[in-house]
């Protein structure tokens, strides 16, 4: 017997002539829709080299969140909203209904496709759910800027029997994923644009980055006026290097300010306020590296919110081979396999997701410590986990930070070891900076919580210097994160589904944005475009709600495919199309 579901799988396209779409008109929830409900607009035509496709399912972002707030000030946004609203949603998962006729050797009705969000053309970005009409939509057309962009395709095939949440998913997981295989240079930018900054004092030198193999193409110099100085000028005459020799600062910092062009920043006698005055200048990728032979006696304002987005590195060392100081970059980082490690903000969505890795890794921490501001989520992530690390053999400690002496007893065990690792999930410049001194020695702290570019934290560079620490951040995710997180979701290696906390029709998708703001659920909001409508439901509230479900949830509390399944049958429209 052909069931509902089956007939959904198959592709067919929609009979409707209506599309149902949430629009975003501008900043603030109040611009969400019409009357707090998506709107009709026509089905979308589509031409020869291009497909119709149906959202299947959308996972909600706070990133989506960010939008909201900012509107047109948003920089993936750049057009007027009021006349072309953005429609949100880039965690999803779709099914082809309608293929071109010059792509029909290419598609058929049914095949199903996840989409790497950050798409390009000729350099200019058209993010699905920001510049492209995104997932909280019944029905979308992918063109060629998708099906042809800078990388590719940005459509990644998935299994005909992968789940429709747990693919959708996949999206925010490769971000977290992504996290723990960043890679930094450990030496000069070949063709980039590096700045000497001295006075020198003493005998300095550079083993490595400045040959016929490899070097920059301009160097600037600052008081570079004793040995090195004279070296990096002799060998840029012989290699055609272009230089430019800085007298004024002053004159320098209007110009640098122009672009972020400055790859590599290398001081010599560095102070406090010189590193934050100049630390600015770097270009994305950039890498500042400093020499320091004694303590400094303050900390530093650092842009942290441009270690997470530009993945700018601070280098600090005490060797006058400055090339060994750049190979003191990260070399990992992954968790160290039977470390410390330490999840700061770990109840909320993506923080679950950073303590399943943990734990489902075969490399996985010794102990993992968690803290959140919530009782409440702290429980949930214990109830979820806490048996399983244990299983493993791994120290679990949930810990509040709000509950002062409890949580001062809690990590007062840890006064003089610290952590390897160090996750942060809150993007509070104040936790950010006081989570750092808890790194041990080559002890990695991740700042994986987004903070605003030009949002600065206060951090110890003696850390830096003399315990070889290192602070990293990243949270977004290329094809290539992609296909490694689908490939663990198909080969049963690490489960989206376990992130799912509730799930409602397109009609609830704006109090699930919501509820991301009010921290209502301790994991994903998932978004069924084409169901009947349902109110944003809680995966622990179906047994109420749809009983048939619930019992096919993994330890009557975990979404699986089979509960999904269920779901679906239960909940598709009886019209196919929607």
């Amino acid at each position: 017997m052909t069931t509902k579901l089956d007939n959904y799988r198959q592709g067919k396209m929609p009979t409707s002539s209506i599309n149902r779409v949430w629009p975003l008109y501008g900043a603030g929830f109040e611009n969400l829709g019409k009357n707090d409900q998506p709107i009709e607009v026509p089905m979308p035509d589509f031409g020869p080299d291009e497909l119709l496709i149906r959202h299947d399912a959308c996972g909600l972002c706070f990133s989506d969140i960010k939008v909201i707030r900012q509107g047109e000030d948003h920089p993936r946004i750049y057009r007027n909203m009021g006349e072309d609203p953005v429609v949100l949603g880039h965690e999803v998962v779709m099914t082809v209904v309608g293929v071109g006729e010059n792509l029909k050797d290419q598609y058929k009705p049914g095949d199903r496709f996840i989409i790497q969000a950050d798409i390009f053309v000729d350099g200019v970005g058209y993010a699905y759910g920001y510049e492209i009409q995104g997932g909280l939509s019944q029905y979308n057309v992918i063109d060629q800027r998708i099906l042809n962009g800078d990388h590719g395709n940005y459509l990644i095939p998935i299994h005909p029997e992968t789940g429709y949440a747990e693919s959708a998913l996949v999206e925010p997981w490769a971000c977290v994923i992504a996290a723990y295989y960043l890679q930094y240079r450990q030496g000069l930018k070949d063709g980039g644009t590096a700045w000497f900054v001295g006075p020198e004092t003493g005998q300095f030198s550079l083993s490595e980055g400045f040959d016929q193999d490899s070097h920059p193409a301009v160097v600037k110099l600052t008081e570079m006026n004793g040995p090195l100085g004279e070296w990096l000028r002799k060998r840029a005459e012989a290699l055609g290097v272009q230089v430019v020799e800085v007298e004024d600062f002053e004159i320098v910092e209007d110009e640098a300010a122009k672009a972020d062009q400055v790859d590599d920043i290398i001081l010599l006698s560095p102070t406090i306020p010189l590193i934050e005055k100049i630390s600015p200048y770097l270009a994305y990728h950039g890498v500042l590296t400093f020499y320091a032979d004694q303590p400094f006696t303050e900390k530093a304002n650092l842009d942290i919110g441009r270690v997470h987005y530009n993945r700018w590195l601070f280098l600090g060392g005490n060797n006058r081979d400055l090339s060994a100081i750049y190979r003191k970059a990260p070399q990992r980082s992954k968790l160290r396999k039977g470390g410390q490690a330490l999840f700061v903000g770990a109840g909320g969505p993506m923080g679950r997701m950073h303590v399943q890795h943990a734990i489902e890794s075969k490399d996985h921490p010794r102990l993992i410590v968690c803290s959140d501001a919530s009782d409440a989520r702290l429980q949930d992530l214990d109830e979820t986990f806490g048996e399983e690390a244990r299983a493993k053999g791994i120290e679990w400690i949930c810990t509040n930070p709000m509950e002062k002496i409890a949580y001062e007893q809690t990590m007062g065990q840890f006064e003089g070891t610290g952590f390897d690792d160090i996750i942060i999930l809150v993007p509070i410049p104040a936790v950010i900076a006081d989570s750092a001194p808890w790194l041990a020695e080559d002890g990695v702290m991740n700042v994986f919580a987004g903070v605003a570019r030009g949002t600065t934290a206060k951090l110890d560079l003696n850390d830096m210097v003399f315990r070889n620490a290192r602070v990293i951040g990243h949270s977004a995710s290329q094809i290539e994160d992609m296909l490694t997180m689908l490939n663990k979701v198909e080969d049963g290696e690490l489960s989206t589904n376990r992130s799912v906390a509730a799930v409602g029709s397109l009609e609830a998708a704006k109090d699930g944005l919501q509820a991301l703001i009010d921290a209502t659920y301790p994991g994903k909001v998932v978004i069924f475009p084409n169901i009947k409508d349902l109110p944003l439901t809680s995966v622990s509230d179906l047994a109420t709600v749809l009983p048939e479900v619930a019992e096919k949830l993994k330890d009557g509390r975990s979404w699986t495919k089979e509960a999904e399944n269920a779901f679906l049958e239960a909940m598709l429209k009886d019209e196919i199309d929607g």
